[in-house]
């Protein structure tokens, strides 16, 4: 299940559950789309990959209890702020690689 995490972990800004503009990648590091392409140009600073729009939860209980009441958004913060410098240099030999084969 999802985390859902309520922010970017690099502006900190808040990412809700139903944020359009929240990105993760396959371990959740979660971002905002401003932040994955302006400053991790698409590369996680965590683990190397690539991100994908988070998927928006049901906020109602069309099916099953599979819905935001049941299976609520963590609270816990990651608040790590990149260095740009540092991650520009661990980025550049992987940047222009397809995510899907990194």
């Amino acid at each position: 299940m999802l985390e859902l995490r309520p922010s970017c972990e690099h502006c900190n800004k808040a990412l809700p559950p139903d944020a359009a503009d929240a990105r993760i990648c396959s371990f959740e590091c979660t971002f905002c789309a401003p932040c994955v392409d302006q400053v991790l140009g698409n590369v996680c600073p965590n683990c190397g990959g690539g991100f994908v729009p988070r998927p928006i939860r049901p906020q109602h209980n069309w099916r099953g209890g599979n819905d935001l009441a049941h299976y609520p958004a963590t609270t816990s913060v990651t608040y790590k702020p990149v260095d740009a410098t540092a991650h520009a240099a661990f980025a550049a030999s992987i940047k222009d690689i397809n995510p899907a084969v990194r």
